[in-house]
């Protein structure tokens, strides 16, 4: 069996230490692992460095999605605890929502749950891969971004202070450009971008072409099967309007910011009469013996072992270099994960592959 085909060959050793729980107070002074596929050559620099690193007018794609505040601390008529993710604002049926939800004891179709300020929702259908159908009352619906914004908390993942997020995650797990309210994840690499930072890299002759992929199960689900193959990723929903899909079809350098614009660009050049400024659906699982032909260049956090986002990368550079390089950036003591350091990655020309 091909190595690269199997989960068991993602795996590395990460010191707990090096596990990031806040980014870096100034964005631009991230550490940055640039990776020269041509020259099979790796330098060290900081994000700040990105405008003198990139090509001459490299065309940057950036995920305009916006986190919501989508875990709600609940609890069962006995009292019993109950935390209820929702994953999406747009509804299955009308007022039922898919989630996640999380308690010590059975989940219960039928079964009540009380929601703060006294809601009272009910699991209305189990669903695959262990989620369950919410019924929200009619009068919540309308106002359902609004109530998550009241009694909410931001989603950052478990391994960041135990998933227990503070008013400071409000800012820290949202990109500075995010305006299109729909994630339950942040395109982490999308947080080292601050306003100036990217003046700066518009007065050094880049230009930002936005798009939206709502992150959802798709891309933070564990990649579970023995075999590559047989992972089904979740669909997620992604919107590509004409400007940025003029772009990615036109010529010149071209960097995706994050796993998720690069998801939604491939999945866009692999579909068949792609309408621009529509919602599409994408289940797009990218791999080594995937052909990429969306970008010139990823930068990208350091993600977890055995993930969906490190097989991502290795599509681009191979399983065996991804892992070197993962584990240069260990030695070198990077960041990793959401709140991390990043790694931006120039490929070598694709034209003759």
């Amino acid at each position: 069996m091909n190595p690269d085909l199997q989960l068991a060959s993602y795996f590395y050793e990460l010191p707990p230490e090096l596990i990031a729980e806040r980014p870096c107070p100034d964005r631009t002074q991230a550490r940055l692992l640039v990776y020269d596929q041509t020259r099979d050559q790796v330098g060290h620099h900081v994000i700040g460095d990105l405008p003198k690193l990139l090509p001459p007018q490299t065309k940057i794609f950036l995920n305009e999605t916006k986190v919501f505040p989508c875990r709600l601390r609940a609890h069962k008529p006995s009292g019993a605890a109950v935390e209820v993710f929702i994953l999406s604002l747009v509804a299955v049926v009308p007022g039922s929502y898919q989630v996640m939800l999380k308690s010590s004891g059975k989940k219960r179709i039928g079964e009540a749950l009380i929601l703060p300020g006294d809601i009272e929702a009910v699991i209305e259908a189990s669903l695959p891969d262990g989620l369950f159908l919410l019924h929200l009352p009619p009068s919540l619906v309308p106002d359902l971004d609004l109530y998550l914004a009241k009694f909410g908390s931001m989603p950052i993942p478990p391994y960041i202070r135990k998933g227990v997020s503070d008013e400071q995650d409000l800012t820290d797990y949202q990109t500075s450009f995010a305006s299109a309210v729909g994630s339950v994840a942040a395109p982490t690499a999308g947080l080292h971008f601050t306003p100036p930072l990217m003046e700066e890299l518009k007065a050094s002759s880049h230009r930002f072409h936005p798009l939206t992929l709502h992150v959802g199960l798709g891309t933070f689900r564990p990649v579970k099967a023995e075999i590559l193959t047989d992972h089904q990723m979740h669909e997620e929903t992604y919107s590509i309007d004409a400007e940025t899909w003029e772009a990615l079809n036109g010529a010149g350098p071209k960097l995706a910011i994050g796993t998720t614009a690069l998801r939604a660009l491939e999945s866009a050049l692999q579909t068949k009469n792609f309408s621009p400024g529509k919602w599409h659906e994408t289940n797009l699982f990218l791999y080594p013996g995937k052909q990429v032909r969306a970008v010139d260049a990823l930068l990208t956090n350091f993600h977890l072992p055995e993930s969906s986002l490190l097989m991502l990368v290795s599509s681009l550079i191979g399983r065996a270099k991804t892992l070197e390089l993962y584990q240069e950036a260990i030695e070198k003591k990077y960041r990793f994960f959401s709140y991390g350091d990043a790694m931006l990655i120039l490929r070598k020309d694709q034209s003759n592959e």
